[in-house]
Order: C-alpha cells, then structure tokens, then sequence
C-alpha cells in the first residue's frame, strides 16, 4: 500500500482528494492535517510515503512545511497557484512535484505513484514552466557542468536517468544494477552536486546537457 497524508485548510478539499485516491485500492490516506504545522508533526508519527501539501495554510505554510520535511517524506505541493515564484520556490524547499488542484484526478494517482515509486512529479503546465525557464539562459549550464564532472562513471548514468525522468526501480532494470544500490548512487549524487532532492538533481542533469 503507498501511505498518503492530506494537508489542506480546506475540509472539502481533503475529502475530495481523499476520494480520489479511493479509487486506488493500493493507495491508502493514513492521516489529515489542516494547517502546516499538525502536517509536520503527524508527518513524524505516520511516516507517510508521500504527503500531499497545500502551499497557503495556517500556522505553517506549506513551502516552510516542506522545508522541515525534505528528509523526512517526500511532498508533492498542491495549489490552485501557478506562478513561477511558487514554483521555483517549491522545488529549492526541497518538494519532489508540484500538482495543480484543478488538475484530472487521474494526474493525482499518477503523481501519488510517481513520487512513492521514488521519481518526481511536475503537473505538465508546471513542467513547460521549468523547461521554458532552463531554456531562456537563467540557468547556469557551465557550473552545472563542472558539477557532474566530480561525480563517479556511474553516478553520471544514474543522474542521466534521473534527468529523463525514470525512477529508481526504473534504473536499475535499465543499469542492471539492484533497487538499493541506485538509492546509494542517488545519495551520493545529491551530496556530490549539493542538492536536496532528485528534482533539482533532473535540472541539473538538465542543465549539464545530460538529456538531450
């Protein structure tokens, strides 16, 4: 079973996302949390393998939310919002997708599983922002490059992966390499490249060129 915590000020949002991810019968909702703050601290108890976070709630908004939690569960970040502040904001707290709430049902199923699976998900309205964003020259190619030099053969054809989006089980079948020795490889490529987590390893990638 893939275990999903609810965070949203929103009673009805809650009950509405929590009736989508019914219709998984291998998804189940382990806890609900209205504001930042019980999301964090029942996040600790519940150990969920994917919490889906609203980004403006009380107490704690989801974006300070996300910063305690990145070593803890993965996130997703679910607003009605899409600016680019937000997004860009997301992803450097550490969040490993961010899906619009006006979104198909069917696309949060699909990131609940992405994201358990230990890949990251991007809404496709979210993702054309990145990619217009690393396309339009903000981004920093040549450090990026010297970045993944440091890296090991292998960590490099592991973050390839990454970068095309492919998750850990993924990788190993593609590596022939076993599921836990790509999580060892991810870790140290996240420590090698100075990133919190495997969203900002794929701009990375990305951005070295590693992609195309």
């Amino acid at each position: 079973m893939i275990r999903v915590l609810l965070a949203d000020d929103e009673a009805m949002i809650r009950a509405g996302l929590a009736a989508v991810l019914a219709t998984d019968p291998e998804i189940t909702v382990v806890a609900e949390a209205a504001d930042g703050r019980a999301a964090v601290e029942l996040t600790h108890a519940h150990q969920p393998d994917v919490v889906l976070m609203d980004i403006r709630m009380p107490r704690l908004d989801g974006l300070a939310a996300v910063r305690e939690l990145r070593d803890v569960a993965p996130v997703v970040m679910l607003t009605t919002f899409d600016e680019d502040e937000y997004v860009a904001r997301a992803l450097e707290d550490g969040a490993s997708g961010f899906l619009l709430k006006a979104a198909d049902p069917r696309e949060l199923l699909i990131a609940v599983r992405a994201v358990a699976d230990g890949a990251a998900y991007l809404s496709p309205r979210v993702a054309r922002r990145v990619l217009a964003g690393l396309r339009s020259g903000l981004t920093r190619p040549a450090a990026a490059k010297r970045k993944v030099e440091a890296l090991t053969p292998r960590e490099r054809d592991v973050l390839a992966l990454v970068g095309q989006g492919l998750s850990n089980q993924e990788i190993a079948v593609h590596l022939h390499l076993a599921e836990g020795t790509v999580k060892a490889h991810l870790s140290a490529i996240l420590r090698g490249l100075g990133v919190q987590n495997r969203v900002q390893a794929a701009i990375t990638a990305y951005e070295a060129g590693m992609t195309e």
